[in-house]
């Protein structure tokens, strides 16, 4: 039996440590294992190649993916599709693990149902917005990326009597900047889930700065387009000193934590037993009140993933 792995499109880290234990995984159970490289796109071209425990030796610690990543539009195109169905059928593949977030996953779907493959999609994206889910593969180093620039961007902040806007990726999702904003101690947090009150902020923050506060931060989710805007209302409205920095692609590196490695294993050890046990799958693995459990894929992208609610009444102090 051969079964392959693919990642595709934004990297996170811990898919390196779910690729080595997708291999090893393999290797010990006789079944031989292929490694797609660089996506929908190597899919494609025919970039497919037996694995063997060389292949992923030492990579456990390392961010990113070694058999790359990437966003397809050939992939959309149904003769292209034909193309990549073929260079599986010279491999002998019909079932696929796939570490992507939910767009990427449908698109598998879509060629799936074409031809007949079985797959189990893992949930990866710094995002942390896929239905279903309370985690997705990657977030947690992301996280720890974040709290790490952020800590260090407090010290100069109080040191020069500065406020700074730090915008935290995410797309239309606020997962990220709520939780740096509860762990970083942040002042504000912006977010597209919640409006903010900023005359409410405002009276909040003179009265703080009456009262000895030396410095402000301020976290800002890139879904909420109000970086620049809050910038310039933190100048004109306190008349304070202000910086603006996007952490942008920093978010995406960095070794794999602890917990991205243990999950990265866990998430793949479960969907290799699953395409092992069921005549055709086209589920995805999802992590829910510290449980694993496989959901139809049309589940996961009919619906729309929101912040559990908990965390949201937590953030509204930043808010308001």
């Amino acid at each position: 039996m051969n079964i392959a792995i693919m990642c595709s499109g934004g990297d996170a880290a811990g898919m390196n440590p779910a690729i080595k234990s997708f291999v090893e995984n393999c290797l010990k159970k006789d079944i031989v294992p292929y490694l797609i490289y660089d996506g929908f796109e190597g899919l494609i071209d025919g970039n497919i190649k037996k694995a063997f425990y060389g292949d992923v030796t030492g990579i456990m610690h390392l961010g990113g993916t070694i058999i790359r990543t990437s966003r397809s539009k050939r992939f959309y195109d149904p003769k292209f599709r034909k193309i990549a169905y073929n260079h599986l059928k010279d491999a002998d593949i019909d079932k696929i693990i796939i570490l992507a977030g939910d767009g990427s996953i449908k698109g598998l779907d879509i060629f799936a149902q074409e031809y007949n493959i079985s797959f189990v999609g893992i949930p990866t994206t710094i995002d942390n917005d896929i239905y279903g889910t309370d985690y997705c593969l990657g977030v947690d180093t992301s996280l720890n990326v974040i709290k790490n620039a952020l800590d260090d961007i407090r010290d100069t902040s109080a040191s020069s009597k500065r406020a700074f806007v730090v915008e935290i990726m995410g797309r239309e999702c606020g997962y990220l900047a709520l939780i740096t904003a509860l762990t970083s101690g942040a002042e504000i947090c912006i977010i597209p889930e919640i409006e903010a009150n900023l005359e409410s902020i405002e009276n909040r923050l003179k009265e703080e700065l009456e009262n000895g506060r030396q410095y402000i931060l301020a976290v800002v989710a890139e879904g909420s387009n109000q970086t620049c805007n809050i910038k310039n209302w933190l100048e004109e409205t306190l008349n304070v000193e202000t910086r603006t920095l996007v952490l942008g692609h920093i978010q995406r590196g960095g070794n794999p934590t602890v917990f991205d490695r243990l999950m990265g294993t866990e998430f793949v050890s479960f969907s290799i037993e699953r395409l092992l046990s069921t005549e055709h799958v086209n589920s995805v693995i999802t992590y829910k009140n510290s449980q694993f459990e496989f959901i139809d894929i049309n589940t996961v992208t009919s619906n729309v993933y929101t912040i559990d609610s908990r965390l949201l009444k937590q953030v509204e102090n930043l808010t308001k």
